[in-house]
């Protein structure tokens, strides 16, 4: 079984019991929630709670449709009967219209006619009825079982590509450290160049030009984000082992981008704001995949 699941995925289950065969499908789709739908044969009405609660016995999240196609042979079909009363009056009224002209009647055309042909009332047993039920029942929890498998295949399609992503925010995260440590370097010497242009001979400049550039490297300061990016990080790779994880990987791909979002406006220098693009592509790609997993 994948560390994950997805939320795609197919089963089916045929059945039979008494003069009732049946065929269950179920299907998914990606969804933040789990909806259930269910679609059964008339006077089945019971079964629908039954699907519900065995989809959320076994699934978190998607969007589940399940169906139900059945058909009952006639057991009648052999015991009709012709109502011998009824068809001599069509036959009498038949040859009187034949007297004057009238085309005569066909036997199937006979047989075809209203009260001709009777069968016997059907009587559901009881018995019977609940136990083709149950076994509708069973059927459905055999077509979940088989749409969970069918999921469990997507989450192990699924993980390598999420793991490879979360890998590559990892070394994005490494490398926007070391450009951090260049960043500060840099404002205090871009502060020191325009100071010294604007007023070069202004009295204590040098003290000045360290106070101001110590507050601009401050607030330039991305070593926060960085850990945090770095704590999420950790946090995603943990999730992947505690499935159902969709939701809470939702939510930290929304605290990944928060992250890149200020790493970005804090940049000062070129090379550290590519990093933050980057960073910023490589999550939104992760945040696709993740929308696919349970």
């Amino acid at each position: 079984m994948s560390a994950i699941s997805g939320m795609t995925g197919f089963g089916r289950a045929d059945g039979a019991s008494g003069d009732w065969t049946w065929s269950v499908e179920a299907r998914s789709v990606n969804g933040r929630n789990l909806e259930v739908r269910f679609r059964g044969p008339p006077g089945f009405d019971s079964l629908e709670r039954h699907a519900k609660t065995a989809a959320q016995a076994r699934l978190s999240r998607g969007q589940v449709t399940l169906g139900i196609q059945a058909k009952r042979s006639d057991p009648g079909a052999a015991s009709l009967k012709v109502n011998q009363d009824i068809l001599a009056r069509y036959l009498t009224l038949a040859n009187q219209l034949a007297e004057e002209g009238a085309t005569p009647p066909s036997a199937d055309g006979l047989l075809s006619l209203r009260g001709v042909l009777e069968a016997p009332e059907e009587v559901d047993d009881p018995e019977a009825r609940a136990a083709v039920e149950a076994a509708m029942a069973a059927s459905i929890d055999q077509a979940l079982d088989a749409l969970n498998l069918s999921r469990d295949r997507e989450g192990s399609q699924l993980l390598p590509l999420v793991v490879d992503f979360i890998d590559r925010i990892a070394a994005l995260v490494s490398q926007a450290e070391a450009g951090a440590t260049a960043q500060t370097d840099a404002i205090r010497e871009r502060f020191a160049r325009r100071m010294t242009e604007l007023a070069p001979d202004a009295p204590g400049l040098e003290d000045r030009i360290f106070l101001e550039a110590a507050s601009l490297a401050t607030k330039a300061d991305v070593r926060e984000e960085l850990d945090r990016l770095t704590a999420h990080v950790a946090s995603a790779r943990t999730l992947l082992q505690q499935p159902p994880a969709g939701r809470k990987l939702d939510f930290l791909m929304q605290e990944f981008m928060r992250e890149a979002n200020t790493l970005c406006s804090k940049s000062a220098t070129t090379a550290l704001t590519g990093i933050g693009l980057e960073l910023k592509a490589v999550i939104e790609q992760l945040r696709e995949q993740v929308q696919n997993v349970e």
